[in-house]
């Protein structure tokens, strides 16, 4: 519930500085000046971009979010039974212990996206948040496949 509330907030606050940022824009646009207008440009474009990048995070986060209730109604999801410090992350050597089970069942089943996500999991729990997100996207990509 913390997650989806910083989504909306951050969505709130992009829309705010959008309003904000493309009034400025059209002002300086509107200046006729060469570096006004470029200025005005950049505005524009930028927040666009923003935007852009926090629709997909929230795309990806919904999708994961799917994926995650869908393991868990097949009773699939992993037993989190990992120590944790007291910011709520695991160790990274009992991660990294039990790592090699998720990689050799996606070895096993290369076209499981339920091997796949929890391999996603495991590297997100031995703080490999790059291959962890890549993983992620291949379970996503499988399980749509096979829809």
């Amino acid at each position: 519930m913390k997650g989806r509330i910083a989504v909306v907030v951050m969505a709130v606050l992009l829309v705010f500085y959008l309003v904000l940022v493309g009034w400025r824009a059209v002002l300086f646009v509107q200046s006729g000046e060469p570096e006004g207008i470029l200025i005005g440009v950049a505005l524009i474009v930028l927040p666009i971009i923003g935007a852009w990048a926090l629709v997909r995070e929230i795309l990806f986060g919904a999708r994961c979010e799917r994926l995650v209730k869908q393991l868990d109604a097949e009773g699939a999801l992993p037993i989190d039974d990992l120590p944790t410090r007291p910011s709520g992350r695991p160790y990274r050597e009992a991660a990294d212990a039990q790592f090699p089970e998720f990689r050799d069942a996606v070895d096993a089943a290369p076209e499981d996206w339920r091997a796949w996500f929890r391999l996603g999991l495991a590297y997100d729990a031995s703080g490999d948040r790059r291959r962890a997100r890549g993983a992620l996207r291949t379970a996503m990509a499988l399980e749509k496949s096979a829809s």
